[in-house]
């Protein structure tokens, strides 16, 4: 009775020893790798020039283009900058009134929700912001040819 425990004990001792191995074997293959890697990188700052110049590209798909694209309305020229500055002049709130409302497509209930306000204080900052936009823009922009 006392053969079967011990062949239970050995069981058990070979199988740790196994275990043991293949922990011990992972971790050398690890070490390894690890070398193996530092020996082929190279700091950003022991690149030469060239070699820097093949890490990046530049996006030329607008690089051809004659000119900043716009639309004329009310005999105004509107480009994408002007408008851009102008929804920029505007104080924060009032921007961003006008970004979720247009943009975002959400209505002025949602966006008091959001920043936790009267509905009306939103209507009434997207509403008083079209005449500081009107305003930046009459100023600013040039006349369409």
């Amino acid at each position: 009775m006392n053969e079967p425990n011990r062949t239970q004990w050995q069981i058990r001792c070979a199988f740790n020893g196994f275990c043991k191995r293949t922990l011990k074997n992972e971790a050398i293959n690890a070490h390894g790798e690890i070398k193996r890697r530092q020996l082929q990188e190279v700091s950003f700052s022991d690149l030469t020039p060239q070699e820097e110049n093949q890490l990046y590209t530049y996006d030329t798909y607008f690089e051809h283009d004659e000119a900043e694209k716009s639309f004329c309305v009310a005999g105004k020229e509107i480009t994408a900058k002007l408008l851009a500055e102008a929804l920029h002049s505007l104080p924060d709130d009032k921007r961003e009134a006008v970004l979720l409302y247009y943009f975002f497509e959400m209505n002025d209930t949602e966006i008091a929700k959001l920043r936790d306000v009267p509905r009306s204080t939103i209507q009434y900052r997207r509403t008083s912001s079209f005449e500081l936009l009107k305003r930046y823009l009459e100023e600013r922009a040039y006349d369409c040819t």
